[in-house]
């Protein structure tokens, strides 16, 4: 996914004619705590709302004050993934797009590379989560989709966290079961450390062992 294919169109520039009291209001409206200054489809920078309020005179042009904005932005062509650091890194709610001619296109909100991230990670789908511990030396997403798929099922998404300087991964999986425990028992087999699972069937388990409680305390009561 490039950034350019995120690009949000409900976002608008401002330039250096408007003013600090007009960049503020476009900030409540949009929700964001940035906004980019563009002049003929130049970046100028980030203005933040911090910026606005140290504003003396925010009835005056924004040109005409000593702004020390900071540049930071995504090339059309690059990763999504790209997006996500450099927004984590800077604490940004959205992260302008440049062409290759370094002319401004648009800008990537923090909205919006959240929702790609749920897309990605098949949060929407139905299914059940596994986290397995494993030496680095030892991992292999190969061998792990295949005991994966030799209970039926198929990995909709995972992603590593390494640990002790990168000697230990935690590898998260999504598969398409709800019932994932004779995936979790092929992982025993083969002595892999499952370290948490989640399934929307232990979920709806717990909630009917919930209500169930609370009838029977009611029906005590009485």
């Amino acid at each position: 996914m490039l950034a350019k294919s995120l690009i949000n169109d409900s976002i608008f520039y401002l330039r250096t004619s408007d003013t600090a009291i007009t960049a503020l209001n476009s900030m409540e409206d949009l929700r964001v705590s940035h906004l980019p200054i563009v002049n003929n489809k130049n970046f100028l920078g980030l203005i933040s709302d911090t910026d606005i309020y140290d504003l003396n005179e925010p009835d005056e042009p924004l040109g005409n004050h000593k702004l020390s904005l900071i540049r930071p932005y995504i090339m059309q062509y690059q990763h999504f993934y790209d997006a996500v650091k450099i927004i984590t890194d800077q604490k940004l709610t959205l992260l302008p797009v440049l062409d290759n001619n370094f002319n401004y296109l648009g800008c990537i909100t923090l909205f919006g590379i959240i929702e790609k991230i749920s897309q990605t990670a098949s949060i929407d789908q139905p299914g059940g989560i596994i986290v397995i511990q494993v030496n680095s030396i030892d991992y292999s997403l190969s061998e792990i989709s295949r005991i994966v798929e030799s209970n039926d099922a198929k990995i909709l998404s995972s992603y590593i966290t390494s640990y002790k300087d990168n000697k230990v991964f935690e590898i998260t999986i999504k598969v398409n079961k709800i019932d994932i425990s004779p995936i979790i028992q092929t992982f025993n087999r083969f002595d892999y450390i499952i370290t948490a699972s989640f399934s929307e069937e232990s979920n709806f388990d717990d909630l009917i062992n919930d209500r169930y409680n609370l009838l029977m305390n009611y029906l005590s009561f009485d």
